[in-house]
């Protein structure tokens, strides 16, 4: 995927394929049957102005508020996907930049990701998925790196998967013999860690491999994603995961491709 900037040990022909002709129209709902035609539909977008308005508000008021800001984004045609990705995810991201630049501290930045997973929360109880796969399904694991505790970044994915038809699961607690216990006990096509920062990577790399050696799926693709990642790629191979990608869409779009190309070479 490392062959370009955001995808790592992907077949770029492939992915690109995928992509354009499966994933995308199916991510933003932008394919509607006509006669065998693709019918694009224009969707409501959040704008980086309401982004910019909305991350500091996470650090002032309760979830309910933030909640209702969220509702009024989704009555005007917003996605529950586009929410997900595009106001909430950036808001986590920039709390971070927020600590990292000591423009607050520990406990603010714990108390807004602990808002913004409420309005996770609520948003999943409201906004019910959509019909998955009925003869293709796929499984994915979600977890932080074993030590990690920035749980929101796996929330925000397998809602992600979730709404694209995987059937999914994810560890409140990760450690490495969760993992390896929810990884011998049930099927996965995909096991997806994020990690915060570098400081717990260390021993991942002997998690993986445990990972690998006690899965039901012998053909276990496993992403790696988060902060840590995003600042230094190098590590996907340091710690033997199959790829990385920038942000949920991508890794979607990857988890894709790859389950794809495994069914290829096995003839599933």
């Amino acid at each position: 995927m490392r062959r370009s900037p955001q995808f790592q040990r992907a077949d770029p022909v492939a992915l690109s394929t995928l992509i354009e002709c499966e994933v995308i129209p199916r991510l933003m709902g932008a394919r509607h049957r006509s006669g065998g035609q693709a019918v694009p539909v224009e969707m409501p977008v959040i704008s980086p102005a309401e982004v910019e308005a909305f991350t500091p508000l996470t650090l002032q008021v309760e979830a309910d508020e933030l909640l209702a800001l969220v509702e009024a984004m989704l009555a005007r045609g917003v996605t529950a996907e586009a929410l997900l990705l595009d106001l909430l995810a950036p808001a986590a991201r920039t709390l971070g930049e927020y600590w990292k630049d000591d423009r607050c501290d520990f406990v603010d930045v714990t108390m807004g990701l602990w808002r913004l997973q409420e309005v996770v929360h609520e948003l999943a109880a409201r906004v019910p998925l959509a019909g998955g796969r009925a003869n293709d399904v796929r499984r994915a694991l979600f977890a932080v790196v074993p030590g990690d505790q920035h749980s929101f970044g796996p929330m925000v994915i397998e809602q992600v998967f979730s709404r694209a038809g995987w059937d999914t699961d994810r560890l409140g607690e990760s450690t490495a013999a969760l993992l390896c216990e929810r990884l011998s006990g049930s099927w996965f096509d995909i096991a997806g860690l994020t990690g915060g920062s570098e400081c717990h990577i260390g021993a991942l790399p002997s998690v993986i491999l445990a990972m690998r050696s006690v899965s039901r799926n012998p053909h276990l693709r496993v992403l790696v994603g988060g902060p840590a990642f995003l600042e230094n790629p190098a590590l996907v191979d340091d710690v033997g995961a199959d790829g990385t990608a920038p942000d949920a869409r991508a890794a979607l779009a990857l988890a894709d491709a790859m389950v794809q190309d495994v069914a290829f070479q096995t003839g599933g």
